[in-house]
């Protein structure tokens, strides 16, 4: 059995794949929203891609990592059914903003896109 590397991490709903210990791996921004959710604050669905993925992209020729797709599509999933809408549906589309971060802060040096 080959163990499987977990790039993307889910967090709403009072439910987190991350916490406030793992800043390193998921940025100061996505390990402080899997924390408020896991507490039980009201945080929108969403999900965070690691800081290995965005690594692993640069370090080999602008490449996703094996798994990677896969896990977007199921952090798509899990915010479609807690939003109960669907990513390009055109009467009841999912909306997403997505935003930079890093395992260091940087604040006002990359974009937001909604």
């Amino acid at each position: 059995m080959t163990n499987k590397v977990k790039y993307v991490y889910v967090f709403g709903g009072g439910k987190a794949d991350g916490d406030r210990t793992m800043k390193e791996l998921l940025g100061g921004k996505g390990a402080n929203l899997a924390e408020m959710s896991r507490t039980g604050l009201p945080v929108p669905p969403g999900m965070t891609v690691t800081t290995e993925a965005c690594d692993h992209y640069y370090k080999n020729s602008e490449q996703w990592p094996d798994g990677l797709e896969e896990q977007l599509r199921e952090g798509i999933a899990f915010q479609e059914e807690q939003m109960g809408a669907k990513l390009g549906d055109p009467k009841n589309p999912l909306l997403l903003s997505v935003r930079s971060g890093a395992a260091a802060s940087m604040p006002g040096m990359m974009d937001t896109v909604l």
